[in-house]
C-alpha cells in the first residue's frame, strides 16, 4: 500500500477533478508485476494502468489500491468492472470513495466473489488524499495560503512556491492565476477562473465547478480578503526567518491565527517554515 501511496502523489496537481490513485498489481505469488497512477481526467485510472502493466500475470492476483475502486462508466470504463474482467481474486483498499455511485466499487467486488479488505493504512494515504476528499465534501476547493514575515518576506516566499505549488491544481500570487503545473490538467475537464472579487466564496465554488481541487495562494495581495475569510482557509505555510544556524527555532504559537493550529515546522533551504492547519 505504501507503494501505491508513493505512485499516487505523481496526480498531484494533474488528476484533478478526479482524485489522485495509485495502484499496485501482484500476481497470485505476491510479486509486484504492475504499477499504475491516474494522471488526469478522461485518461485511464490508476488500475486501469497497474492491470495494462500486469498483462496476464494479474490473472488469480491481487489489486492494492489507495482508494475504492469506481464503479460507473464515465468517460472511462468502471475501475471495479476492469479488476473483474482481469481475474483478479482479493482487492486491498485503503480509503473508501465518499462519491460512489449505488452501493460502491467494493461492494460489487465482494458481491462477485472476490476477497475485499478496506481500511488498510488510511492515514498514510490521505496526506495525499486528503485535500481532494476535504474539496468533495465541501464543494469548494482546499486552499493553502503561502506568505513571508519579516524583512525578506518576499523573497523567502518565493523561494518555497516551487515546493508549494507542484500538488496544487491552481496558484493564485500577486501577478496572475495559473496551473500548478503549467498545461497540467486536460483542458476540457480544467478551465483557469478569473481574479477573486470580494466574495471569496463565490469565486472558490466557480473554482471547484471548473475543475480545482486544491489551491495556494501566495504573498500578500489578497491578504485581506483572506484574513477576513480565514474559515475558507484550509492551511497555512508561513515563512518565519532565514535558514536556522542551530539557533532555537523563532516560532511561537501566537505565529497561528485565531481557528489554526501549528501543524509542523521545517528549516527550508529559503528559512524556517511553519505549516498550520485549520481546526475543523
Amino acid at each position: 500500500m505504501r507503494q501505491a501511496i508513493t505512485l499516487s502523489s505523481f496526480g498531484l496537481g494533474t488528476a484533478s477533478p478526479n482524485p489522485p490513485v495509485g495502484c499496485v498489481i501482484l500476481d497470485r505469488y505476491g510479486h509486484t508485476v504492475g504499477t499504475g497512477y491516474h494522471q488526469r481526467k478522461g485518461q485511464p485510472h490508476a488500475e486501469a494502468n497497474a492491470l495494462a502493466a500486469a498483462g496476464a500475470a494479474a490473472h488469480g492476483g491481487t489489486a492494492v489500491v489507495t482508494l475504492e475502486p469506481c464503479n460507473h462508466v464515465g468517460v472511462t470504463p468502471a475501475c471495479r468492472q476492469e479488476l473483474i474482467n482481469a481475474g483478479i481474486v482479493r482487492v486491498v483498499i485503503s480509503v473508501i470513495d465518499p462519491t460512489s455511485r449505488g452501493d460502491g466499487g467494493a461492494a460489487v467486488l465482494a458481491a462477485h466473489g472476490i476477497d475485499v479488505e478496506t481500511n488498510v493504512i488510511p492515514d498514510e494515504t490521505l496526506t495525499v488524499l486528503d485535500p481532494w476528499l476535504t474539496a468533495t465534501r465541501r464543494r469548494r476547493p482546499h486552499l493553502t495560503w503561502a506568505y513571508g514575515l519579516g524583512e525578506n518576506s518576499r523573497d523567502i516566499t518565493e523561494g518555497l512556491i516551487a515546493d508549494l505549488r507542484r500538488p496544487a491544481d491552481l496558484v493564485l500570487n500577486d501577478q496572475t492565476i495559473d496551473e500548478g503545473i503549467r498545461g497540467g490538467h486536460a483542458p476540457e475537464h480544467f478551465t483557469l477562473p478569473n481574479t477573486p472579487s470580494a466574495d471569496l466564496r463565490e469565486w472558490l465554488s466557480t473554482c471547484y465547478t471548473t475543475g480545482t481541487r486544491t489551491i495556494l495562494a501566495v504573498g500578500n495581495r489578497y491578504a485581506d480578503l483572506l484574513r477576513h475569510n480565514l474559515d475558507a482557509v484550509d492551511a497555512i505555510a508561513v515563512t518565519i526567518g532565514p535558514p536556522s544556524t542551530g539557533d532555537r527555532l523563532p516560532i511561537t504559537r501566537d505565529i497561528a491565527p485565531a481557528g489554526f493550529e501549528i501543524a509542523g515546522i521545517f528549516s527550508h533551504s529559503t528559512g524556517i517554515v511553519a505549516r498550520l492547519r485549520a481546526r475543523r
